[in-house]
């Protein structure tokens, strides 16, 4: 273990914006009070402050929650504990968030109406009076690992391949069952499962038979289904000890069995020079939950700290000349057993306040290593240590080397000088108590000592320059596989320069085309959510964000008709109604709608005629916006109009040109659901004008690889539709308010809690304005496609990520809109988090 030379590179990290509370008197603040903050995978953060209220004189334990792209929009949960909280964890889906205070009381809490800034507490457990120093959900069985050395391989199961990992607790079948473990300081451990029924199975069992103080705990995994705990009772000179937990189902109740595994001493304490420098043992993390084999210890003394790593090998012992020649077997194989070694130690730091450990699970074998360090790519390789100082440096989560450093401006200091040497400031300064990286460690959100929540910038090459294809191809891979695990890509864009948008738009969609038809299928609308949000980023590419959304909502549409057909006799062939008409649509290339029609079972689209008249707004939509597109045609040449990608997307125009057909059925039985024109004579037949045009425009672009221009027919039929028919303004979705367009200048943002910032947004919004609608005009629900009035009476949420407003209760009970209601209900189609608006929104 070689100590290491402090050199960060300090173009590596940045601020990108604060949020503080309003202005409060400083004495408000208790200095003593740990503060806690977590990172959940859909990128809300949830934290707690030690701010007093001025009426009551003590703390008040609340959890705040917010989103990373609406930091002032803080949702302040009062929770209910009584004592300070120590930890809070959120669940591997970032949709349940655990909290536990120094009573022994631990919450769970998840979303009320799948709403981000609503939360409940449903279940719980606690063991009275005991204060909880560590706390985990169990392990869900699911690992992925990042192969750096595979990011050029065509197939995502390459890159992020599954580890084969048993979750800590299965049910009947397979299944991982829920449920949470925590540590408490006098040397309990306690065990809840959540069953399918909502029932809470509790245990709680001493570590060892000697129970003692632990002042700190970490849960971490192994990949055989145990838990890990390592404790420590804070003093340097007593050993940190390891513990192996197994948890069972025993008729219907918990069993905990704990065993002893060996135990380390740090080493600065047997270091002749450093004996009694370091008195107490301050953190004390696994480098990751499904890490077992590796901890980082960091002990202290008033000004000072060092950090070391340890990790578990097997070894063999030596064994004494004269057995082997007793027993020759001995000889040949040795005895193996676990010791603890240690791999790296630092230097003597600044005092250390908070780490925060990566959670991309990178891959660390030789050739990964030796990959991502030929190309710069380290996110998910560095670890973040903040000081008293108020710096924050970035440390390779193996060799403890220096990657990047960042000064607040409270630690400005010239970067040689030895950090020794700087003359103590009265009072102390400003420093995180409490850090987490994000998802991809792109990001690192920390709480300071006077409660303000700060943002940092990570570049994944730690501040080398690169160029810009090596650039494009490190977010490339982090997209990917944000894309593959479903996880909030929200701390990505922050590097997203507008230059890099058109580019990494194209390469995403060449390495999605790659995959195998299965997995298209699965990432379809992953995909588009992706792209609508890189092209908000760059004023070229602005207005197909519209046209990314609008095309979610087709699919939606589609899924949803389409699903509604039945086959007429239940010992049907194979294929679904939906999927024989996808087959006719596209085999049957008439340019009339009747001629289409007739290749039909008509009987499979007979439907209720309630269910048809509340489809009817879906309907509408579909209608107008062929019409809409067809009339802008003759101006194509225009991208920034919304629309424009449509005119060449085969695949999309194939689908309107299904719709259309089920839509004219329908009609048939039920007249009042089809879409309304106006149009300016009484006898033409607007659906099945429509319909030849768009089964003409069709022809054109059906194969992807061999697109034709429109001929100049098609092009002045277009141009009379503006004559023959009312063309409909499309709503189209607002540009959202959200943070990330207002970071890329890289200049830091100042932002207040609860108040949402008068943002003067880039040049990009005011050229877009004149598609949306302004603030007098009536608003519409986008996913319903009905009109709330200017003034709206009803209750909306608009989703976190594109901006979208639906009303949050159903105005329909039928059962095809519960359906289609169905599809949003958790997320938008986007995929992003609902959150409820204040009625004023308006």
């Amino acid at each position: 273990a070689v100590p290491c030379p402090l050199r960060g590179r300090a173009g590596g990290m940045d601020l990108a914006y604060v949020c503080e509370w309003e202005k409060k008197p400083k004495s408000n603040h208790c200095p003593s009070i740990p503060l806690v903050c977590a990172w959940s995978c859909r990128n809300l953060i949830a934290f707690t402050t030690d701010l007093r209220n001025e009426e009551e004189k003590d703390l008040t334990h609340m959890v705040h929650i917010i989103d990373t792209e609406h930091p002032w929009d803080v949702y302040s949960v009062n929770s209910g504990h009584t004592e300070v909280i120590t930890c809070l964890e959120w669940d591997q889906s970032g949709s349940r968030l655990l909290s536990a205070d120094a009573d022994g009381h631990i919450k769970c809490w998840s979303m009320t109406d799948h709403l981000a800034n609503s939360w409940e507490n449903t279940v719980g457990s606690m063991v009275e009076g005991d204060p909880v120093v560590a706390l985990s959900w169990l392990h869900n069985g699911v690992k992925l690992a990042l192969h750096v050395e595979k990011s050029g391989a065509s197939n995502f199961g390459e890159k992020f391949s599954r580890v084969k990992f048993s979750p800590s607790l299965t049910l009947f079948g397979g299944k991982p069952m829920e449920g949470w473990i925590a540590v408490t300081i006098s040397g309990l451990v306690t065990v809840s499962l959540l069953k399918p029924n909502g029932q809470v199975l509790t245990a709680t069992e001493s570590l060892c038979r000697l129970r003692c103080r632990v002042a700190l705990a970490d849960v971490a995994f192994t990949g055989g289904g145990n838990i890990v705990v390592a404790t420590s009772d804070g003093s340097s000179t007593s050993p940190v000890q390891f513990y192996k937990v197994c948890v069972s189902v025993v008729n219907e109740k918990c069993k905990i069995d704990t065993e002893i595994l060996p135990s380390l001493f740090m080493r600065c304490t047997t270091d002749p020079a450093r004996k009694d420098k370091y008195p107490a043992i301050t953190h004390l993390k696994f480098l990751a939950r499904d890490m077992s084999e590796q901890v980082l210890l960091c002990a202290s003394n008033q000004n000072n700290s060092i950090v070391e790593c340890w990790s578990l090998r097997k070894e063999g012992l030596p064994v004494n000349n004269i057995f082997q020649q007793i027993s020759p077997v001995v000889g040949d194989k040795q005895p193996m057993i676990l010791k603890w070694r240690i791999l790296s130690a630092t230097n003597d730091l600044d005092r250390v306040s908070a780490v925060a450990l990566p959670k991309l699970p990178i891959s660390l074998t030789n050739t990964d290593l030796k990959v991502a360090n030929d190309t710069k790519f380290f996110p998910g390789l560095g670890l973040a240590l903040a000081f008293h100082d108020g710096s924050v440096h970035i440390v390779h989560r193996l060799s403890l080397q220096m990657m990047a450093v960042f000064y607040s401006s409270s630690s400005q200091r010239p970067v040689d000088e030895p950090a020794l040497k700087r003359p103590r400031t009265a009072g102390p300064l400003v420093h995180f108590k409490a850090m987490q990286l994000s998802w991809t460690s792109l990001a690192l959100a920390g709480v300071d000592s006077h409660g303000k929540l700060s943002m940092l910038r990570i570049s994944p090459s730690m501040g080398h320059v690169l160029d810009m294809n090596m650039s494009l191809r490190h977010l490339l891979f982090l997209l990917e596989y944000c894309m593959v695990t479903g996880y909030d890509w929200w701390d990505i864009l922050l590097h997203v320069q507008p230059s890099m948008v058109q580019n990494l738009v194209e390469k995403l969609h060449e390495e999605y085309m790659r995959q195998n038809a299965a997995l298209q299928q699965v990432l379809s609308t992953r995909i588009v959510a992706m792209k609508a949000s890189l092209c908000k980023l760059s004023s070229s590419t602005i207005a197909r964000v519209c046209d990314y959304h609008a095309k979610l909502f087709l699919i939606a549409i589609s899924c949803t008709l389409k699903s509604l057909l039945r086959p007429h006799f239940l010992n049907t062939p194979d294929k679904s109604p939906g999927d024989r008409l996808t087959e006719i649509c596209s085999k049957i290339t008439d340019v009339d709608i009747d001629k289409v029609m007739i290749n039909l079972k008509t009987e499979e689209f007979v439907l209720e005629m309630t269910t048809l008249q509340s489809l009817q707004q879906l309907i509408q939509w579909v209608g107008d916006f062929v019409l809409y597109l067809l009339a802008s045609l003759p101006n194509q040449g225009s991208p920034v109009r919304p629309g424009h990608s449509f005119l060449r997307d085969g695949a999309s125009l194939g689908m309107f040109r299904e719709l259309m057909v089920v839509i004219r059925i329908w009609g048939l039985l039920k007249p009042s659901c089809l879409p309304v024109y106006t149009a300016t004579s009484d006898t033409q037949d607007s659906m099945s004008l429509l319909f030849r045009l768009l089964t003409k425009l069709w022809l054109c672009c059906r194969e992807e690889n061999h697109i034709t221009e429109p001929d100049d027919a098609l092009i002045d039929e277009c141009c009379l539709l503006p004559s023959q028919l009312l063309i409909p303004n499309i709503d189209w979705l607002p540009i959202n308010d959200g943070i990330i367009s207002k970071l890329q200048n890289k200049q830091l943002v100042r932002l207040q809690f609860g108040k949402a910032p008068g943002l003067v947004g880039h040049t990009v919004s005011s050229q877009f304005d004149a598609f949306v609608r302004a603030p007098g005009q009536p608003k519409i629900d986008h996913l319903r496609r009905l009109h709330l009035g200017a003034y709206p009476t009803e209750e909306c949420k608009s989703c976190t990520r594109c901006g979208c407003v639906t009303m949050l209760k159903s105005p329909n009970k039928v059962t095809a809109v519960k359906q289609w209601e169905q599809r949003w209900i958790k997320n938008c189609l986007c995929g992003g988090l609902w959150r409820k608006m204040p009625l004023s929104y308006s």
